[in-house]
């Protein structure tokens, strides 16, 4: 029989977490293939606005597969899996910092958006009524890194104020904040760019 410090210690140890396994912590191949299905496209489509559709089939791969690696450790009481996903990709950008600014000029320059497919028929037709595009695009080149964030998750990933707090790691509040002072500040850059004094 078992004395009482044994048991004590037994139980200690599977609470603290050094148990192999744990109910909380993971996602299954299953889950991870199907948070893959439903968030490869929004991921690839946030990306390649971000940085262009090349830089962003990579950085959509690493992203996932830094997730896979991570999979174990993914904890769904500190988040969802799409913030966890989005996180994941915003690191990724942070390593591309220079390409971004480029891409974003070049959309500025062309106004085609990098996310739509290539239609050779409809690219003169695009260059020529996408002067707000290009405007646009200008105008989010010359934010900082944290407005330039704050707006294209909102924007183009389409994410809550909540779901963009967790891809930060900072408070809901300052989310709602930093978005509408980056609203103000691109919203005074295109009236700049659509009409210069």
């Amino acid at each position: 029989m078992r004395s009482r410090t044994t048991t004590a210690r037994h139980g200690a140890r599977q609470r603290s977490g050094d148990a192999p396994t744990s109910a909380a912590v993971g996602l299954s191949e299953e889950t991870f293939e199907r948070l893959y299905r439903d968030h490869v496209a929004p991921v690839f489509g946030y990306l390649a606005r971000r940085v262009g559709p090349d830089l962003a089939e990579d950085l959509t791969a690493q992203t996932f597969v830094e997730a896979w690696a991570g999979r174990e450790r993914f904890d769904p009481r500190k988040g969802a899996g799409v913030a966890w996903l989005f996180g994941i990709a915003v690191n990724q950008l942070r390593r591309h910092r220079r390409r971004e600014a480029y891409q974003l000029t070049a959309f500025a320059r062309t106004g085609v958006d990098p996310a739509l497919p290539f239609d050779e028929a409809g690219v003169v037709h695009r260059v020529a009524a996408e002067r707000s595009t290009r405007a646009l695009a200008e105008a989010l080149a010359g934010l900082s890194d944290v407005d330039r964030d704050v707006l294209t998750l909102a924007a183009w990933a389409g994410l809550s104020y909540a779901e963009i707090s967790e891809v930060l790691d900072v408070p809901e509040g300052t989310v709602k904040s930093r978005l509408s002072r980056a609203r103000s500040r691109l919203a005074r850059r295109l009236a700049e760019e659509l009409d210069p004094v």
